[in-house]
C-alpha cells in the first residue's frame, strides 16, 4: 500500500510544481514495495499512467493480482516439516534414555531445538518476481541495472553478515532488477529471504541504509522524498472481526509493522537533519499524517481500498504543496519549484 501513496503523491507533484517531471531524476532510489515503482519512473514509465491504471481495476496495465503476492513458501514449510520430525525424534530419543524422574525436564530441553524449525518466511516473492519480469517485458523496461535510462539503486540487507547493500551499485550491478526489488521486500518474517548466488537478502525494515544517504553519495543535490512509512496514530482500528481500539487488535503484522513504522521514521528524520546541516541539498520530503495511518490497514486487494489511498494521496499532496507554497517554504525556492495555475491537472478526476 506503500507504493500507492508513493504513486499518488508524485502525480500530485507533478500536477503542482511548474516543470516538475517524475522521470527526469539522476538517481532512483526505492526500498520494499517503492522498489518497483523506482524501477518503473528509472525506465521512462509515466507516473501519471501507473496512477491511472490503478484508479481502474479493469485496466490491464500493471495487472497486480493477489496470487502474485501471496504464494505459500512450499519449499521452506517442507524443510520446517522435516526438521520438526527430527527434532522431536531425537527429544523422544533422548528423553526416553534417562531416568523416568528426569524425562520432563530433558524433554523440554530437547523440544528448545524446535525453534530453529520455525519457517524463515510464510511466503515466497518468486510469483511476484515472475510477474515483475513479464511487466517488465511488456513495457520495455529493462531488467538490467546498466541498461535503465536512470541510475536506479535498490536497497536491501545481507541476511548472514547484517551489512547494507544497494544494488546497482558497486558490486551489485550485475543482479536482474526484478530479483533486487523482491529482495528489498523480503521483509521478515511474513517473506522468505531472497537469494541471490550464494547470499540471502532481505528488508531489514527499521535498520534498513536510509535512501537519503544513498542518493547523497550518489551526488544528489535536490532530493524529492515520497515517504509513505509513518507512525500510525488512530482511534479506532479496522480490524478482520470490526473496528477496534488499538493495532493490536490487527494482530502480529501490524504490531510489527507498527515498530518498523517508528524506527523508519527516526531514520528518515535523522537523515533530515543531516542533510539540513550541511545546507548545500534542497529537500522536499512528502508523507501522510499519522492519522492517515487507517487508509494503509484495508485490504490491498480491495479496489476500493486502493482508490481511497491513492486519491488521498493525490489530494492531500496537493493541498500540502498548495499551503507550503503560499508560506513561501524554502525548501521549495532551494529546489528551484514553482506553482503551475491551480487548474493544471494531467490525472482526471475520478468519476
Amino acid at each position: 500500500m506503500g507504493a500507492l501513496y508513493q504513486i499518488g503523491a508524485l502525480a500530485a507533484i507533478e500536477d503542482a510544481v511548474e516543470g516538475f517531471d517524475a522521470n527526469s531524476f539522476d538517481v532512483y532510489v526505492g526500498g520494499s514495495g517503492g522498489a518497483s515503482l523506482a524501477a518503473a519512473l528509472a525506465a521512462g514509465l509515466p507516473v501519471q499512467r501507473l496512477y491511472r491504471a490503478f484508479l481502474d481495476p479493469a485496466d490491464p496495465y500493471f495487472g497486480l493480482e493477489r496470487k502474485h503476492l501471496l504464494r505459500i513458501d512450499l519449499g521452506e514449510w517442507r524443510r520446517t516439516l522435516l526438521s520438526a520430525l527430527s527434532a522431536i525424534g531425537l527429544a523422544a530419543g533422548n528423553a526416553l534414555a534417562r531416568e523416568p524422574r528426569a524425562i520432563p525436564s530433558a524433554l523440554f530441553q530437547q523440544l528448545d531445538g524446535l525453534y530453529d524449525s520455525l519457517p524463515a518466511g510464510l511466503f515466497t516473492l518468486e510469483g511476484y518476481e515472475r510477474f515483475l519480469e513479464e511487466f517488465f517485458v511488456r513495457r520495455g523496461v529493462p531488467n538490467v541495472f546498466s541498461a535503465m535510462p536512470r541510475a536506479l539503486r535498490v536497497v536491501a540487507h545481507d541476511l548472514d553478515s547484517g551489512v547494507p547493500v544497494c544494488f546497482g551499485g558497486a558490486g551489485f550491478d550485475t543482479v536482474p532488477v526484478a530479483r533486487a526489488c523482491i529482495a528489498s521486500m523480503a521483509v521478515p518474517p511474513f517473506f522468505s529471504p531472497v537469494r541471490i548466488g550464494d547470499r540471502h537478502y532481505i528488508n531489514p525494515g527499521a535498520g534498513q541504509l536510509s535512501h537519503l544517504d544513498v542518493a547523497v553519495e550518489e551526488g544528489a543535490n535536490v532530493l524529492v522524498v515520497v515517504h509513505s512509512m509513518v507512525p500510525v496514530s488512530v482511534e479506532t482500528v479496522p480490524t478482520g472481526h470490526g473496528h477496534r481500539g488499538s493495532l493490536r487488535d490487527k494482530g502480529m503484522m501490524w504490531v510489527l509493522n507498527q515498530a518498523i513504522r517508528i524506527g523508519m521514521q527516526r531514520l528518515i528524520d535523522e537523515a533530515s537533519r543531516r542533510i539540513a546541516a550541511r545546507g548545500d541539498i534542497a529537500l522536499l520530503r512528502i508523507e501522510p499524517r499519522p492519522e492517515d495511518g487507517i487508509l494503509f490497514m484495508y485490504n490491498p486487494a480491495s479496489f476500493e481500498a486502493r482508490r481511497r489511498l491513492l486519491e488521498h494521496a493525490y489530494t492531500s499532496t496537493r493541498l500540502e504543496l498548495g499551503r507550503r507554497f503560499a508560506e513561501s517554504d524554502p525548501a521549495l525556492g532551494r529546489a528551484g519549484f514553482r506553482p503551475k495555475q491551480p487548474s493544471s491537472r494531467s490525472v482526471p478526476p475520478p468519476p
